[in-house]
């Protein structure tokens, strides 16, 4: 993955981290701005940085912990600047053929700093407090500023605006994502440590994920995780296509009334239809496999509801219902506001060609039997098993044995 301006390396490390998260979204069109939140010019960063599943590597405040001053875009909840919301008059542009127009790059860094379910204090309301969007837009301008000037090799990508949206779940009214089902507990329980920040051993590629294998992240790539949240929109009179930035995955939506595929052909990305409902492109979306992720999981009943509704030259509402009652245990629908960031573009995400990930996953672990029979051989202690949690974005354990594992088959 490449971009204007940004780069950052694809090592094993980095693509397992970032494959952790999902999609979230928005409800069908509107996008009506709730609540009246501003910060003042300059906000002090507490610790802490981006929060939920997308939220790591920010940590707020400034270099040295000074003040974080805001930049303008950050100085008020993005989504009361939209033009759909400030300009009465405002028009959605519309392509050559009289389609609302969609196309272009667009990301949802900006969204990072939103916790995919609402916090207990926020359960009544969709919009934070002036105080509160103080607090997350300086946090968000202090994670910037880490990413843009201190961070290196592992690029950390946090958006230009912040938003005060509660949570990314609008629906259920609490803001949060309904319980599991029985069923689908037992699914996650048999799921478990499964991939390159699992615990299970790595003896075949079946014990790493999709994401790990470079396959696909699912129709989930549009969520923030730590880079390349990058979505690339183009349309033709008879289909929409979204290109994902993360495993570069495309899908070809058709607007026509074709029929759906069977039942019994099931696709990592689904089958797809698309239609025009006034400014809102809606698509249907069925016949997933049960081996892609929507918050961890989901059956083969999925079925998602997306919306696609322009609302700024720069923004556009995108929402999602979830309905999987294999899964879970009423609906919920997501709603990310995706935007355009400065210089950003989208390049060839390499995804194989420097996806160290199961190769070096599975000689370490021959390399770790061979001292665990060593060890059994001399009547020693099992030596310990490596870490393979988060902990590889942090200092080392020191404690550790050093593994060199380059000439291991």
């Amino acid at each position: 993955m490449h971009r204007i301006s940004h780069s950052s390396w694809t090592t094993a490390a980095v693509l397992a981290a970032v494959g952790i998260a999902f999609l979230a979204v928005q409800a069908p069109a509107g996008a009506q701005a709730q609540g009246g939140a501003t910060a003042g010019p300059a906000a002090q960063a507490p610790g802490g940085g981006g929060r939920g599943r997308a939220g790591g590597g920010g940590r707020g405040g400034g270099r040295g912990g000074t003040p974080i001053v805001l930049s303008e875009l950050r100085k008020m909840p993005a989504e009361t600047t939209a033009a759909a919301v400030t300009d009465p008059n405002w028009t959605v542009p519309r392509t050559s053929w009289g389609h609302p127009a969609l196309e272009g790059i667009w990301t949802s860094d900006d969204m990072r700093g939103v916790p995919t379910s609402r916090p207990k204090a926020q359960m009544d309301r969709e919009s934070l407090t002036p105080e509160e969007f103080a607090r997350r837009a300086g946090q968000d301008e202090g994670s910037r500023d880490r990413a843009v000037n201190q961070e290196t090799i592992l690029r950390n990508e946090f958006g230009v605006r912040t938003f005060g949206y509660t949570s990314v779940v609008v629906e259920p009214g609490n803001g949060q994502i309904p319980a599991i089902t029985p069923a689908a507990a037992a699914r996650r329980k048999a799921q478990a440590g499964i991939g390159t920040f699992g615990t299970r051993p790595l003896d075949t590629f079946e014990d790493f994920t999709l994401y790990d294998r470079c396959i696909t992240r699912g129709v989930g790539g549009i969520s923030p995780v730590l880079y390349g949240n990058g979505v690339r929109i183009a349309q033709t009179p008879n289909e929409v296509t979204i290109t994902y930035e993360m495993i570069h995955d495309t899908r070809v939506i058709p607007l026509d009334d074709r029929p759906r595929l069977g039942p019994n052909i099931k696709l990592w990305m689904g089958d797809a239809r698309g239609r025009w409902e006034g400014d809102t492109l809606v698509v249907e979306t069925t016949n997933f496999t049960d081996r892609t992720s929507i918050q961890g999981l989901h059956s083969d009943q999925l079925t998602l509801t997306e919306w696609f509704t322009r609302i700024d030259p720069e923004m556009i509402d995108y929402r999602v219902r979830v309905e999987d009652p294999a899964t879970w245990t009423a609906p919920f629908t997501l709603r990310y506001t995706i935007t355009q960031q400065p210089d950003y573009d989208i390049y060839e995400y390499g995804c194989h060609e420097g996806n160290t990930a199961v190769s070096q996953g599975l000689k370490s672990e021959r390399a770790y039997e061979r001292e665990v029979a060593e060890a059994q051989a001399k009547g020693l202690p099992i030596p310990p098993r490596a870490n393979r949690g988060m902990e590889v974005y942090g200092a080392p354990d020191r404690s550790l044995p050093v593994r060199d594992v380059n000439g291991t088959h």
